[in-house]
């Protein structure tokens, strides 16, 4: 019996120690609701993306720890994995290190400039068409042409992750810090060939190797209520961006931001190159609500600017859910391979939702 209890006390100090040095964590979020948007019916739809993850620590000792994490993306009204031909760890699908030296990691995820432009509009870089993230804030800009779903323009299913790249994170150190990605030239994953715009246009057939490696740099300062960014990326057919960005919080309801974006595709596109974007946002906080407004404007030379307006409002029921409802519109939408208007050139969006953490 003495022997027994001595064993059962050895098993529950060792489990402590691994439950100390190892932890996994199970996270994600569920967002539905309502979408009205110019010539779609009404439509159960989402604000935010969908996401189911995983990710942990271990510690190896001497302050360093090895780390992991993957991320589902997945549609809640039919409970499908979100667009079909990406990935299953769509998401984000990344193993490395972190130290005294910053943080190293192997995989997949967003790229450096991606994922801090959408920090500074009003709609905290969620891929609703009422936000300016995925397309005013990037200047249209695509950091993975090459991946299945992209089209002759360059524009695919996938926009702001790279796949078989290493990360890199620095330390803060005084509110600066410095992120940098570089890619594989691997194959054209889907089995398309990408043709750009003019005479000295590139095409990419099945299989093809990139014509470059992907990469992206991008410092940022946050310190107090001041907040900046400079980015520069390079995708797979040498389509460059160049971003600044800053925010600043007047007062701690008031928080006022602006995003400037320049895209520069003479690679693939020799008519109409150079595309410019900027806008402004703020964002009022008021009790458990809070207001969101921004104006930005879209402009590939030789075209139409394309100009948002959005409001939104968020009223958290806890720390973890939140109702919302945004109002938006979109005119002189540009079809970005004739440079003529969409076919439907103004849109007006709607939604009203919940949203949960987890």
């Amino acid at each position: 019996m003495k022997k027994s209890l001595v064993a059962v006390a050895l098993l529950g100090a060792f489990a402590g120690v691994a439950q100390a040095q190892t932890a996994v964590q199970i996270y994600g979020n569920l967002d539905a609701g309502f979408v009205k948007r110019t010539d779609q019916t009404l439509a159960i739809g989402k604000r935010a993306a969908n996401t189911l993850g995983f990710k942990g620590t271990e510690d190896l000792g001497n302050g360093l720890k090895a780390l992991f994490q993957l991320e589902i993306r997945y549609e809640p009204d039919t409970g499908t994995v979100e667009n079909n031909t990406r990935p299953l760890f769509q998401g984000q699908s990344r193993v490395g290190l972190q130290g005294d030296f910053g943080m190293v990691r192997l995989g997949r995820g967003l790229t450096p400039f991606q994922e801090v432009v959408g920090s500074f509009e009003p709609f905290h870089g969620l891929p609703t068409p009422a936000g300016f993230y995925t397309d005013i804030s990037v200047a249209g800009f695509n950091s993975a042409p090459l991946d299945s779903g992209s089209n002759a323009a360059g524009s695919g299913a996938n926009t702001n992750r790279i796949s078989n790249a290493v990360f890199y994170n620095s330390p803060v150190v005084s509110g600066f810090q410095l992120n940098a990605s570089w890619a594989t030239k691997e194959g054209i994953s889907g089995g398309q060939a990408i043709v750009g715009i003019g005479a000295g246009s590139t095409s990419y057939a099945s299989g093809a190797q990139a014509s470059v490696n992907p990469f992206s740099v991008a410092a940022t300062y946050n310190n107090g209520p001041a907040a900046a960014m400079l980015a520069y990326e390079r995708n797979a057919v040498e389509t460059k961006v160049w971003s600044g960005a800053g925010s600043f919080a007047i007062t701690p309801e008031l928080k006022l931001m602006a995003t400037y974006t320049k895209q520069d595709q003479d690679h693939v596109n020799t008519i109409r190159p150079e595309t410019k974007a900027w806008l402004v946002g703020a964002t009022y906080t008021m009790g458990p609500g809070k207001f969101l407004a921004g104006y930005g404007q879209k402009h590939q030379e030789t075209t139409a600017k394309t100009k948002q307006m959005s409001l939104g409002y968020e009223y958290n029921l806890s720390k973890r859910t939140y109702l919302y409802v945004d109002a938006a519109r979109k005119k002189d939408i540009v079809n970005p391979i004739t440079g003529a208007l969409a076919a439907t050139p103004t849109v007006n969006h709607y939604d009203v939702g919940v949203n949960h953490s987890f």
